[in-house]
């Protein structure tokens, strides 16, 4: 049996208990994070008896070891924390209230959206992938799926709506930059935010919605910033497409390319800026338009010129037959 078909017959969909919690528990718990080989066991699973240690609760018999514990395979100690292995009806016990949610585990995870989502692409801020991952685990287990989907989507569409307002304040001369950074910001975040979220958008985004997070997540970012500043960014990225240099071609790049993933019906917009970065935008060569092909080189060589870029050498000698 796979390891999909020793999920289905471990869990009934409702995530109400996960039975034969061994060894194999690790390759269901998600992705390894921050670069290394993480396993992240559901976080305040009750045991037999004894107290909770960074939100695990375990027990010890008389000689000192714990019980309801192994080591995940192929991980340190310091990287990976403990399985607790206990019966369904035990984990019962713990339920989390809607109330413990809202009070507890929510704002832990807003925290860490947020840092996520207004952190700068070359800074790093410590977040407990672990601790984000098994929060999320234990919602979605104690059915709080839709309540914290919702949430998210509401934290996620209050920060780009900031976003879109500041953009809204920005001059024209730096209004290309600034929608740059704000989508490469955007989708660093959503590389940390859709694999912690993972157990979520398996079994309630996919399973009754028919969808998938990461998808939804960049919809989010097309609808509340561009799309309300699409019609202010074409001209402007026309304009310097015009004048070569005057915006880097790694940022203009960045941008048209963004552009076309979150709708590829802008392309229309601006055919002749998309096809500069899309390959096959525009409808292929035609022999007979191949004097009009010319006049565009022509004049982009000559732009090229006035703006300080020489041709170079132009003759056939080589530079061995100089005398």
């Amino acid at each position: 049996m796979d390891e999909e078909g020793a999920l289905e017959r471990n869990d009934d969909h409702n995530h109400n208990y996960c039975e034969d919690r061994g060894s194999s528990y690790n390759s269901h718990s998600g992705p390894p994070l921050s670069g290394g080989t993480l396993c992240f066991p559901p976080v305040g699973v009750v045991g037999v008896s004894g107290r909770v240690e960074d939100g695990r609760e375990t027990s010890s018999d008389s000689s000192g070891q714990r019980s309801g514990e192994a080591d995940c395979p192929g991980a340190s100690g310091s990287s990976c924390g403990r399985l607790i292995l206990n019966s369904p009806s035990k984990f019962l016990m713990n339920a989390m209230t809607a109330e413990d949610y809202r009070t507890t585990y929510w704002p832990k995870l807003e925290r860490a959206i947020e840092h996520l989502l207004t952190q700068s692409p070359v800074d790093h801020i410590s977040i407990s992938y672990e601790q984000i991952y098994s929060h999320v685990y234990k919602c979605v287990c104690q059915q709080h799926s839709e309540l914290l989907y919702n949430d998210l989507i509401w934290k996620i569409v209050s920060h780009l709506q900031q976003v879109s307002s500041e953009l809204q304040g920005s001059p024209p001369e730096t209004f290309i930059e600034k929608f740059n950074l704000a989508l490469t910001q955007y989708t660093a975040a959503l590389q940390c935010i859709v694999p912690v979220f993972i157990y979520m958008n398996k079994f309630y985004i996919e399973t009754k919605l028919n969808r998938d997070l990461k998808d939804d997540l960049m919809k989010l970012f097309s609808d509340h910033v561009a799309e309300k500043h699409v019609n202010t960014l074409i001209p402007l990225l026309k304009k310097a497409d015009a004048v070569p240099f005057q915006v880097k071609p790694s940022t203009m790049a960045s941008v048209v390319k963004g552009l076309y993933a979150l709708r590829p019906d802008w392309a229309p917009l601006a055919p002749t800026l998309f096809s500069r970065f899309i390959p096959q935008i525009q409808p292929p060569a035609v022999e007979s338009q191949l004097q009009h092909y010319a006049v565009q080189d022509q004049k982009l060589q000559i732009e090229l010129s006035l703006n300080g870029f020489s041709r170079g050498d132009q003759s056939r000698k080589r530079a061995s037959e100089e005398s």
